[in-house]
């Protein structure tokens, strides 16, 4: 027989291993987020981790496909693989050839291509949860991982922003839950595109040519503006020049934003943006566009004004393509770091899978980055941690065997028990309880065995006493 070669063991670049007590707190996460999500009447779905490339492409813009995981064919993936493509180094057109699945990028084109397949098996609006990893092959750093959870709210086929609202308020209750001070952002994509066209128009004017399609340059607009928060207005100046837009265009904007973040209610905010609007001369009906703002701000502003932690931003873009409405992001006052939770309103990507048009809305939690939040702030209860509550503990084979029919009927009565399976020292045995935490020990020996009376000691405050095992078994479960 062959000697086997040792390797050192390791994990992928982005990618964790979970102690027992993680996966307790992130459990307490998943929790909170679950309940609020049923409290408003969502169900639970599950999809597959592999999805078809063809489903996941062309969905999240150029810089989101180029993070997607594909998954090489089984068996000799080259057989088929077209030699001048390989001669060529031809990557894109090679993974076409070699690849056909990938991890799912995120949980909503999947939901798309979900409700598509089972749409005459669902009940519209369709409301629905879905808690579960997703990988991005992105630069890993502080509170990016290339596998992590994401759990996600949507409903699928009402236009109504009550929906919104009722989102906006799923954020905030969570966020308050989990005792995390954090701001909701929101915006409207709608409005972005008007302010890009402004951008655009203005750019036609001075060269004639901006070397870009309108829908190119109204997403490069949307991408560079969502980095305002990162590399500030000097950062987004400099980006649009490498692009080579001028950047005197882009003066309106700039007194936009200043104006609207020293506006103090929502009808001056409203105002500003019809101000500038109609300053703009551009060629759209905006009579239509503020009916849309006008139901947008009674419907969201004014449903808002109890939460002090809501808050309209119009530099908010989301760098994803698909999103077409209201847009959300949360972010933690208290720890810098990125968006904690996101998510915005889309028009059409049921229609992209051969559907029936339906609009859709959806937030998504960053569970990694909220447990990274929580163990900074030390905002984990004790009792997240669901460890055994009681360990019963012995001096010899004898008192073990004594002790199994106990810990089977507190088990029963829904206790968590466990007894020490080997014989060893009782300093051996109270050293594993104080290592998992459990706070309750049960002593048992040749003396409790005859008189009937446990010893029950509290590991946190020192303290023991002897109960009957009637006794224990009324303790224990009013503990519960």
């Amino acid at each position: 027989m062959s000697e086997i070669k040792k390797v050192k063991p390791s994990l992928p670049s982005g990618t964790r291993d979970f102690l027992p007590q993680e996966v307790a707190k992130r459990n307490y996460i998943f929790g909170i987020i679950k309940s609020v999500f049923e409290q408003y009447g969502f169900q639970q779905i599950e999809t597959p981790v592999l999805e078809n490339l063809s489903t996941l492409t062309g969905k999240y813009g150029e810089e989101g496909d180029q993070l997607l995981f594909k998954v090489l064919n089984s068996g000799d993936y080259l057989k088929d693989a077209d030699a001048a493509t390989l001669s060529n180094k031809d990557s894109k057109k090679l993974t076409a050839q070699i690849a056909e699945r990938g991890l799912r990028y995120d949980l909503t084109v999947p939901l798309a291509r979900y409700v598509v397949q089972h749409q005459n098996d669902l009940v519209f609006p369709f409301k629905r949860y879905h808690i579960a990893p997703v990988w991005r092959a992105d630069r890993p750093q502080k509170g990016r991982y290339r596998e992590f959870y994401q759990c996600d709210a949507d409903i699928i086929g009402s236009n109504s922003l009550l929906n919104e609202v009722e989102l906006t308020y799923i954020l905030h209750e969570v966020f308050k839950k989990l005792n995390i001070n954090v701001t909701i952002r929101f915006n409207h994509r709608e409005i972005l595109m008007r302010i890009a066209h402004i951008f655009y128009k203005k750019e036609l004017e001075s060269k004639s040519d901006t070397s870009l399609s309108k829908d190119d340059f109204y997403s490069e607009f949307i991408k560079a503006l969502d980095k305002i928060d990162k590399v500030g207005v000097e950062g987004v100046n400099k980006e649009f020049a490498d692009k080579g837009f001028d950047l005197s265009n882009l003066e309106f904007l700039w007194t936009f934003i200043k104006r609207m973040n020293e506006a103090k209610t929502v009808a001056e905010k409203y105002a500003i943006i019809k101000e500038l609007l109609n300053a703009s001369n551009v060629d759209f009906d905006w009579k239509a566009v503020y009916a849309g703002l006008d139901i947008f701000i009674e419907d969201l502003f004014e449903k808002f004004e109890s939460l002090d932690n809501v808050k309209f931003d119009f530099t908010l873009a989301r760098g994803l393509d698909y999103y077409t409405g209201t847009i959300w992001e949360v972010v933690s006052n208290d720890v810098k770091m990125g968006s904690i939770a996101a998510g915005g309103r889309y028009a059409n990507l049921t229609e992209m899978f051969g559907g029936r048009d339906m609009s859709g809305v959806g937030i998504s939690f960053g569970v990694e980055r909220i447990y990274d939040i929580m163990e900074e702030l030390k905002l984990f209860p004790q009792d997240a941690l669901k460890t055994t509550k009681v360990l019963f503990v012995h001096f010899s084979e004898a008192n073990r065997d004594f002790a199994f029919p106990l810990v089977q009927q507190l088990r029963e009565a829904n206790v968590s028990v466990e007894l020490y399976p080997d014989k060893a020292k009782m300093e051996k045995q109270m050293k594993y309880a104080n290592a998992k935490g459990i706070p309750y020990v049960v002593v048992i020996g040749d003396n409790e065995m005859q008189s009937g009376k446990l010893t029950v000691k509290d590991m946190r405050s020192g303290t023991q006493e002897e109960k009957t095992f009637a006794e224990l078994l009324s303790f224990f479960t009013a503990k519960q």
